[in-house]
């Protein structure tokens, strides 16, 4: 693609987004060709559309909300509308039947008057963890990939994943777990070679059809022994000791992936070797210190659930979303509440307002998340 043909095609796209158009048409918008771009180019691109964002756009574009209802309703609108929210989870209350997810998902793209395509995610792990098992057939848990012996198994069953969730419009899966030895059927094996190994077949199947994929829990919570959306676990490990078995998947995937085209989502667990006073959804030493400079992550790290019981006994909303974008997270996750998505949305704002927050800390974060919008979406 010849230079000039690249610029036109950015004016264009540009021109829509800041007009207040949707980046979709009325059709399969998932389906369009995206020109293939040089890291230049985009950089270029993400800093035109930053630079024309308000404050209110670009802190929406760092939270991700569950709502209730199987439809856009007025609730979701408002909110979507009033805040800019970036992202949507969708759980079984959201969920009846294909054809109507896929209404749902298309109608979320395009009557939420949005500039930026939306990440609508959801949880399907495999086991326990899936969503529409009333319609469509559930993976097998990872334990059970991970049983099995055959590598192989974890990327097909990515790809049927994929498959399953772009039909319906969902473009980010937050899975796999890249947790080694977890109890509860979610880990691939005991092993953390094992572990990654398997890890790194599933992502090879998202990336093969172009779905968003999370590895999470970091740095992992397969040693943990309370369930976080009750209450807060320790795990009483150095990084040293992490290094050689949790942390093992992580590192692997960030070496050998593209930043842009997966999250990192970050646990509730608390490493007091590491940080004594935050669990590491909220922790600068995890995220910013182990994360980023160490494991040189570049790509978006999201928060779990910040309704969980593991922070919100112990913070409330406000006070959780401003730590966790201090900690260096880019997408805060709240799954349910609409009036705790409002507490986090304007405590997150209020910061930035009073200087608490600078207003360059959120550009960071905004920039990672336009680099996958315009990437996959």
């Amino acid at each position: 693609m010849t230079k000039r043909i690249f610029f036109l095609c950015s004016i264009i796209l540009i021109t829509a987004i800041f007009m207040g158009c949707s980046l979709f048409n009325d059709d399969e918008y998932s389906k369009k060709e995206k020109p293939e771009l040089s890291s230049n180019e985009v950089d270029e691109q993400v800093e035109e559309i930053l630079n024309k964002m308000t404050l209110t756009e670009k802190i929406g574009q760092m939270v991700m909300i569950g709502f209730n209802g199987t439809d856009v309703n007025e609730d979701i609108l408002y909110m979507l509308r009033q805040f800019h929210m970036g992202g949507i989870i969708l759980f079984d209350r959201n969920m009846e039947s294909i054809e109507q997810v896929k209404k749902l998902t298309h109608d979320l793209q395009t009557k939420s008057d949005e500039k930026l395509p939306l990440f609508i995610a959801v949880d399907e792990e495999g086991g326990n963890i899936v969503r529409m098992k009333h319609v469509l057939k559930p993976p097998p848990s990872q334990e059970e990939i991970g049983n099995s012996g055959n590598v192989d198994e974890a990327k097909k069953w990515a790809i049927k994943i994929s498959k399953n969730l772009k039909d319906m419009g969902i473009n980010t899966n937050l899975a796999p777990v890249a947790d080694v030895g977890s109890s509860d059927g979610r880990s691939y094996n005991k092993d953390a070679n094992i572990v990654t190994n398997f890890v790194r077949s599933a992502t090879q199947g998202y990336l093969q059809e172009n779905e968003i994929f999370c590895v999470k829990h970091f740095p992992g919570i397969g040693k943990g022994i309370v369930d976080s959306h009750y209450d807060i676990s320790n795990i009483d490990l150095s990084i040293d000791e992490l290094s050689k078995d949790d942390l093992v998947p992580f590192q692997t995937i960030i070496n050998e992936n593209t930043p842009e085209d997966y999250f990192i989502l970050v646990s509730h667990l608390k490493y007091p070797q590491i940080d004594s006073t935050y669990p590491a959804s909220l922790s600068p030493v995890i995220i910013q210190k182990l994360l980023r400079d160490k494991m040189e992550y570049e790509g978006i790290i999201i928060t779990d659930d910040l309704e969980m019981g593991a922070v919100s006994q112990y913070y409330d909303f406000k006070t959780l979303g401003i730590k966790a974008i201090q900690a260096g997270v880019d997408i805060v996750l709240i799954c349910h509440e609409y009036s705790h998505e409002e507490e986090v949305y304007m405590g997150i704002l209020n910061a930035v307002k009073s200087g608490e927050i600078k207003e360059e800390r959120i550009n960071d974060s905004v920039r990672r998340i336009l680099k996958t919008k315009l990437k996959h979406l």
